[in-house]
């Protein structure tokens, strides 16, 4: 099944405004909305960080219809696991089989100043992540939770209010190890467009296909969601423009490396020429261009695109994708 989903920005809106506009997507036929989860952006001049768990809740009872869920949300460092157990938890009564937590390792941008910690080398996030997903089922699954991990432990823990099927949890994965675990471990995998073909075809998806082998389940058991950066405007100068905002999406891992701060990564993305600020993103004024540009994520097995658009005026892409792309692509892929 192909599912059409809409990335609500909440580095680029209010809570107010992110609100409204993922409400239209439910109007406009997405399937789902899946919302970032910062404690601060990736710039800080007009920047925003809604609380994602609580926005999911006033999303909730606004619609009615579409899928939910964080994209993505780290339950390692800001969040112990069994809070984000008892969150999403909550949310699962309140709006049954809408809710999907979706998690990775995290970022120092997020964590290092609302901690005031030293971020950790990737080793020790992996074993982080890995030890608060299982603590997080657990609690799920059992009442008097006594859990002894590593670096997590809980004496007689009870969430009380879990409903009866537990979200799903998807998993983020940029390499090959976490791509595995998502396959092994995961509901759901979760990656983003824009990089090298190799990258999918050689490292990623192969290693989401092993993960599923070793657990003995079915590739359908596992959603492949994919955030697919599009910038779609009847003006093309006006959708490439749009992608400046994003710019710090371009930036290199050397580039960016222990930048925890959206001033500076802010400084670090105006730098960049409009040209390689574009570069993630699929920037064109002819759907049928964005439906051929898209194709391949889907003939390689990722079903679940949620979109992701750059520009200020995201009701009028909303309104634009849905009435000129979303056709298409259900038309071409089922």
């Amino acid at each position: 099944m192909l599912r059409l989903g809409y990335k609500a920005s909440g580095e680029q809106f209010g809570p107010n405004q992110l609100l409204e506009l993922a409400i239209r997507a439910e109007q406009c036929g997405f399937d789902s909305v899946f919302i970032s989860d910062h404690f601060q952006g990736w710039r800080h001049t007009d920047g925003h960080a809604p609380f994602a768990m609580s926005w999911m809740g006033a999303l909730g009872a606004r619609t009615s219809r579409i899928l939910m869920g964080t994209s993505v949300l780290s339950p390692t460092f800001r969040y112990p696991p069994a809070i984000v157990a008892q969150a999403f938890g909550t949310l699962g009564v309140l709006f049954p089989e809408r809710i999907v937590l979706g998690v990775g390792t995290g970022e120092a941008l997020n964590e290092v100043p609302a901690l005031g910690i030293p971020w950790p080398e990737p080793k020790e996030r992996t074993a982080r992540f890995k030890e608060a997903v299982a603590l997080i089922r657990q609690l799920w699954r059992q009442d008097r939770v006594s859990f002894q991990g590593q670096y997590y432990r809980t004496e007689n823990a009870t969430i009380y209010d879990k409903p009866r099927i537990p979200p799903p949890i998807y998993i983020a994965g940029g390499g090959p190890v976490m791509a595995k675990y998502a396959g092994q471990f995961g509901d759901g995998y979760i990656c983003t467009s824009g990089k090298s073909r190799d990258l999918y075809e050689q490292t990623l998806l192969p290693n989401v296909a092993a993960g599923v082998q070793a657990s003995q389940r079915k590739p359908e058991d596992v959603d492949m969601m994919i955030e697919v950066k599009v910038s779609f405007d009847t003006d093309k100068q006006r959708a490439l423009e749009d992608t400046r905002n994003w710019a710090a999406l371009a930036l290199s891992e050397d580039e960016k490396r222990g930048t925890h701060d959206p001033m500076e990564m802010e400084r670090l993305a105006d730098q960049l020429p409009l040209e390689r600020a574009a570069q993630r993103w699929i920037v064109s004024s002819d759907p049928d261009e964005h439906v051929e540009k898209i194709r391949w994520y889907v003939e390689m097995g990722l079903r679940h695109l949620v979109f992701h658009a750059p520009g200020p005026d995201q009701a009028r892409f909303l309104e634009l994708y849905s009435e000129q792309v979303l056709p298409r692509l259900r038309a071409a892929f089922g």
